[in-house]
This record gives C-alpha cells, structure tokens and sequence, in this order.
C-alpha cells in the first residue's frame, strides 16, 4: 500500500485484523518520507510485516521509474531504521529452502545450519563427505518477500500500463474498476513478469490491449479457488485474501484509483491448500 495514504489504506484491510499501533503509524509517516527522499525512490510502500518468534519485520518496497524492475526490497525492526534486503538469486532460494524451516526468529543474524551427505569415490569403499551449508535469516526474509512478491502480489486491470518503451508505469487516468467488473477475478492481475500470456490462444486474445494486457489474471491461478473475494464496508471495497499466503490481503475502491495489498503473516506457505479445497 501507498505510504501517501497509509492511515487510509490500513482502515480498509482493518477487516481482516490487520492493524498496527498509533506509535507504529506515525513512526512509519515519518520514516517513510525520509526513506524515499535517500534512495530516490518514486515512491514508497509499506508492504508489510513479517512476525517473528522474538521479532516483527516492518518491511517497505522502494519502487523506480519502472514500477515492475525496479524495485528494491528493505526492513526495519523498529519502523524507523531501514535495511536493504539483497536480490534474491536462484541460487539463494536454493539455498533458503534447504536450510531453513518453521517459524522466523525476528533476528536478522540468526544462522540457520543445514548438513548434506555426499557420498564421494568409486569401489567398495566409498567416502561419505559432509557438507554443511549456512544461511542468515536476512536471506531467508529476501527470499519470503521476493517469493510472496511473486505468487500473489494483486494489481486491478489498467492500473498499470507498459509504455512504448516497455516500462511499466502507474496509469493515471486509471479511475478503478466498476462494482460489476470488481467482482471478477479475471479483472484483477499478478504484478509480475507473465507466465501464462504465451500459453493463449488467438481466440482468448481477441480483445487484447498489449498496454494494459501483458499480465496473468489471477482467474488462471493453479489450483482454482486459492482467492476469497469479498465485499465490505457497506458493500463500497473489494478485498481479496490469499488461501496460499495466509496474510495476504488486497483491496480495491470500486469506480476510485485506490487499491493496494498487504502482508501480515509468519512469512510460511500453506502448502496443504490443494488437500483443502
């Protein structure tokens, strides 16, 4: 969500028990000015927070003239003290899912310690080497952020259109989807590089706008039924939670430009969703 209209944003996901104290609030307005203002960000988002066993992770997402790639991922333990997460690599998601498992900690030194057994020479004897690989718990919260980022970050169709030079920019004329159109999950799209739209047929093209069509609907989304939408404050907001991410929520103003999402959860996946449905 905009931290322009944080105070607003956090009324409409209030619903879903999503709420941070009034010292949090106003140290978060504060920081988040100052955040933007030193990395020169076009705009900041508090995107959510991550809690810990001993700890919360307050984290915000710096975003650049490409709204897609430039982006850049930080956290704080106290709202006011901002960390840069580093890019989650393949490499490191490798690493990440090896090693670690359960709840966070909240400390962002905590190691997480992981032995593999390789089983190395030829013959009757063989040679059992092992290998111990050690990831912090910084890594592990880049790789939770990237990978929820990934999977069930919410966008309304035409909010964001792809301009001539293939930058994916905020649509200004964007005036929000109406009541009808909200309550279609082909109306609202995954903010990331697409997956499904070279797997389309001609027919299911027919109406295509390459600038505002080049995203996955989250009608697509495997196994179907992951999404609750529903409709709240008297009927005027739509919001979406994610059944894979529990903590995931979007909301949209039909008919208005406001919409965003956050994420207040332990930062695991439900893995059993496909047993649930």
């Amino acid at each position: 969500m905009d931290s322009n209209s944080l105070y607003y944003s956090l009324e409409l996901v209030a619903g879903s028990g999503h709420i941070l104290t009034l010292e949090q609030r106003t140290a978060l307005e504060s920081s988040l000015v100052l955040l933007k203002k030193n990395y020169k960000f076009s705009r900041v988002l508090f995107w959510g927070k991550i809690l810990g066993i001993n700890g919360v992770y307050f984290i915000a997402q710096g975003r650049g003239e490409d709204e897609m790639k430039d982006k850049k991922n930080l956290y704080s333990l106290n709202c006011m003290d901002w960390f840069l997460l580093p890019p989650a690599s393949d490499s490191m998601i490798e690493e990440v899912s090896k090693a670690t498992k359960g709840r966070f900690m909240g400390d962002p030194s905590f190691v997480y310690e992981h032995q593999e057994i390789h089983r190395q020479g030829k013959g009757n004897e063989p040679v059992n080497e092992k290998a111990v690989i050690t990831v912090t718990e910084e890594k592990r919260l880049a790789v939770s952020v990237h990978q929820i980022d990934a999977e069930v970050s919410v966008v309304p169709r035409g909010a964001f259109i792809k301009s001539p030079r293939g930058l994916v920019q905020l649509n200004r004329s964007f005036c929000g989807l109406s009541e009808a159109e909200a309550r279609k999950l082909d109306n609202f799209l995954h903010f990331r590089q697409s997956k499904n739209m070279k797997k389309k047929s001609a027919l299911d093209m027919g109406d295509w706008n390459p600038a505002m069509d080049y995203l996955d609907a989250l009608s697509d989304d495997i196994p179907k039924g992951s999404w609750s939408l529903q409709f709240e404050f008297a009927r005027k907001v739509c919001v979406l939670r994610s059944l894979l991410w529990f903590g995931l929520t979007f909301y949209h103003v039909p008919m208005t430009p406001q919409h965003g999402y956050i994420y207040i959860g332990d930062g695991t996946k439900n893995l059993d969703l496909p047993f649930m449905l």
